[in-house]
């Protein structure tokens, strides 16, 4: 693979950095350069000025009202956006279910919710994982029952992260219990405003609000909202996963908080110690490591191959680093990181704190991270996944 970018790529490069620049207002840069808590007006002010642009749905083809970019440039487009401070682009809607309604979805769908998902005005909400169905996906349980013009759906997510935000979550529903698990799931879109359907928050270890239990109950969908065939959900679901995997591993984002770490250190210092460096160091290694293995996957799928074990080995690498990063940050700033300051996760806040004001939010970034091996299937189970699929174990 030739790592050298082309001219006319370097071009692009700068006039994305070049754009980025004007248009991503300062107090979220702010906020996303010190780790600090984004509401939701934040993530879709930004989305939306990205969907002013055309550029919210960046992935996407050009027949889709996309870009039409190629894999090198949605991949720089990623990292200049990461590296000026911009907010991640929340997935849901235009990198998760967009794809799949693309690939799988009546042109009716198409023009139906395309639209809303690539102005950023239609905040979308994933429905996978249930109580006892999480890295397990195929053993999910919420039933949706046709009747007539519709589907009765009864069930319940859980971990439905901004799910409380949620305007329509795209749901895997069992509708059928013949034959393997995975033959009988369908996967379904539901308007969150819907009669039957409630949210209830889930406070994690930092004391956050990011995700929820989704309850449905008597849950009447039109039958219109059902993706593709009845009963292929699972074929769906894959598609849309190989696209989550490849998010989780967030490498911009890494390359962004390396360069934070590095300030922490220096601030700190600690970096002029030669042990520390060189865990610095190594982190820096495996994030180049990582960072070619997302362009493997990228080409793969520029070249229409299946990636999805590649996804699954960037999930584990990237949800790893993350938690390494947040783990040197708070070595680095030793006991003045301890503290757990809740409220110091707001811009602006004023409070009392210990060391220098870098040190406040270490706490509670840390705690969050703790999750990233876990979501979008545990990195136990996506092992097995990669020795049975890449090693034939």
């Amino acid at each position: 693979m030739d790592l050298n970018f082309t001219p006319e790529e370097l071009g692009f490069r700068q006039m994305v950095r070049d754009w980025v620049a004007t248009h991503l207002p300062d107090d979220i840069r702010h906020k996303v350069l010190n780790a600090l808590r984004l509401s939701k007006d934040d993530m879709q002010r930004w989305a939306r000025i990205l969907g002013a642009q055309g550029w919210l749905g960046y992935g996407w083809p050009r027949q889709f009202g996309g870009p039409g970019w190629n894999a090198v440039q949605k991949h720089l487009f990623e990292e200049e956006c990461a590296l000026a401070g911009a907010p991640r682009i929340v997935p849901f809607g235009p990198v998760m279910v967009a794809p799949v309604i693309m690939a799988f979805g009546s042109p009716e769908q198409q023009q139906r919710f395309l639209p809303g998902i690539a102005s950023g005005d239609v905040w979308w909400s994933q429905g996978y994982s249930e109580p006892g169905s999480g890295s397990d996906l195929a053993s999910v349980k919420t039933r949706a029952e046709r009747q007539g013009d519709h589907y009765l759906v009864n069930g319940q997510k859980t971990w439905t992260t901004l799910g409380q935000h949620g305007d329509w979550i795209f749901c895997l529903v069992r509708t059928s219990n013949e034959g393997k698990p995975q033959t009988g799931i369908s996967f379904l879109l539901v308007d969150m405003k819907s009669p039957g359907v409630s949210v209830r928050p889930i406070i994690t270890l930092d004391g956050e609000h990011e995700v929820n239990e989704v309850f449905f109950d008597n849950v009447k969908v039109p039958a219109e909202n059902l993706i593709g065939e009845e009963n292929k959900g699972w074929t769906y679901a894959k598609h849309l996963l190989a696209h989550e995997r490849t998010n989780i591993a967030d490498v911009n984002r890494a390359k962004r908080e390396l360069e934070r770490l590095k300030r922490i250190a220096k601030a700190e210092g600690v970096y002029e110690d030669a042990r520390f460096r060189d865990q610095i160091a190594l982190l820096e290694v495996d994030i180049v490591a990582l960072e070619m293995l997302v362009l493997r996957v990228l080409s793969a799928e520029k070249s229409g191959k299946q990636s999805l074990d590649i996804a699954g080995l960037l999930k584990i690498r990237g949800s790893e680093i993350q938690q390494r990063y947040t783990e040197l940050m708070m070595l680095a700033a030793g006991p003045y990181s301890l503290p757990f300051i809740h409220e110091a996760m707001e811009a602006g806040w004023q409070g009392d704190h210990v060391g220098a004001a870098h040190c406040a939010p270490l706490a509670s970034v840390y705690f969050n991270t703790r999750k990233t091996t876990i979501y979008g299937g545990s990195n136990e189970v996506q092992r097995n996944i990669v020795s049975a699929t890449v090693l034939g174990a």
